[in-house]
């Protein structure tokens, strides 16, 4: 096996490697969590006509003016204003051909059927114009963001009915291990499955589809079989990662002509970890069989690899002072459970969970995040953290 890859630089390789998958036209109610592939250009303008912005009147020419009918929003036919007439007028109706100014009511006196302004009001105008905050062509959203509400309802409102969107990854699961049960109390020498919750959030968080799950018992064949009937983007599998006479995914993957991007990592725990790419363009990340390190597994290469995939832009990890004690790793770096912590607010305010083991997940359970710490580290310095799922 090839020298282990550095953390950083495999956490690099999984964010940057794999390139967006193909874009679709998507219904813009259909695309909330989706990357926009493309800008999203405004087909009408915003607002669609002259409207009012104030409840009050429209009023033509100079005061007092005759108030002859009212309109409400929704009504499209009305007759010109002639001068010194005004309609009553809600907010959000067109305004009458000649309409020099909608007057509200708060700066208006009104009397039977004869209305003047108020020797206060000013002389705002009180109309939207149509296209005053948009224009037929204008782009609304540049490509590469992450559709929400907002992004959908500024679409819909000028006049975009679909956006193009990179597709959601799709993951498969691969549960490896004779020992593993799906439910019930374990019996002698068997563990449940705390793995698919883990990976089907980490999945969702990066955009992803909702992860279809399998369990393979430890034979060679039957790894292979469940790598090539899972056709989705991602093949995760979790154990079956280092060198023992259950560990069969190095061996398959060769078999399968893989191309590996990252083959081990120095890193305490998680080394064991891995990145390939098959002939057909799936990938597939090998999680280490115990839980703590096969999340820092996912943190480091499914999570990045997912974003990429699903044409996110990277974020930088953020760094800050981590407090405590931790066994470092000659040449590589340790990676720990950490919180905030009130205690050291002045200092940074997060520390060191507790040191842990490769499989237990009670000081990750208690932690908001996981701190890369280099052999360099000392308390107090700071260092990337990787946010919990």
């Amino acid at each position: 096996m090839a020298a282990q890859t550095a953390w950083s630089e495999a956490y690099a390789i999984a964010t940057t490697t794999p390139k967006p998958l193909p874009s679709t036209p998507v219904a813009v109610e259909a695309a909330a969590g989706r990357v926009l592939a493309a800008p999203i250009e405004a087909l009408r303008p915003v607002p669609a006509f002259d409207t009012a912005a104030m409840d009050g009147y429209a009023v033509a020419g100079d005061g007092p003016w005759t108030v002859t009918g009212q309109l409400l929003a929704g009504a499209v036919h009305s007759p010109p204003l002639r001068p010194g007439t005004a309609v009553e007028i809600a907010t959000g109706a067109v305004v009458p051909e000649g309409t020099a100014a909608v007057l509200p009511y708060e700066d208006s006196l009104r009397n039977g059927d004869s209305v003047t302004a108020h020797p206060s009001a000013g002389r705002r105008v009180h109309i939207r114009r149509a296209g005053d905050d948009v224009r037929p062509g204008d782009v609304l959203v540049a490509a590469g963001r992450t559709v929400n509400a907002t992004i959908a309802a500024a679409a819909v409102q000028a006049g975009a009915e679909q956006v193009a969107a990179h597709r959601r990854p799709t993951v498969t699961l691969l549960v490896t291990g004779n020992e593993v049960i799906d439910s019930g109390v374990p019996g002698p020498g068997q563990v449940r499955d705390s793995f698919t919750g883990l990976v089907s959030a980490v999945a969702v968080r990066a955009g992803a589809d909702p992860v279809v799950r399998r369990h393979v018992r430890d034979v060679a064949a039957l790894l292979e079989s469940g790598l090539t009937a899972a056709r989705t983007d991602v093949v995760v599998v979790s154990g079956s990662s280092s060198a023992g006479a259950a560990d069969h995914l190095h061996g398959v993957l060769g078999r399968m002509g893989a191309t590996w991007h990252v083959r081990g990592v120095a890193c305490r725990p998680g080394h064991p970890q891995a990145l390939a790419e098959l002939p057909d363009g799936r990938w597939v990340v090998s999680l280490p069989g115990n839980p703590f390190a096969g999340l820092v597994a996912a943190l480091t290469l499914l999570e990045p690899v997912l974003t990429a995939l699903g044409g996110r832009p990277p974020l930088p990890l953020p760094e800050v002072p981590v407090h405590g004690s931790a066994k470092l790793m000659p040449t590589g770096v340790r990676i720990v459970p950490v919180h905030r912590d009130d205690r050291c607010r002045r200092r940074g305010g997060w520390r060191i969970v507790a040191e842990t083991s490769s499989a237990g997940l009670q000081a990750a359970a208690r932690a908001d995040a996981l701190a890369v710490l280099p052999e360099s580290w000392a308390d107090g310095d700071p260092a990337p953290i990787l946010a919990v799922p």
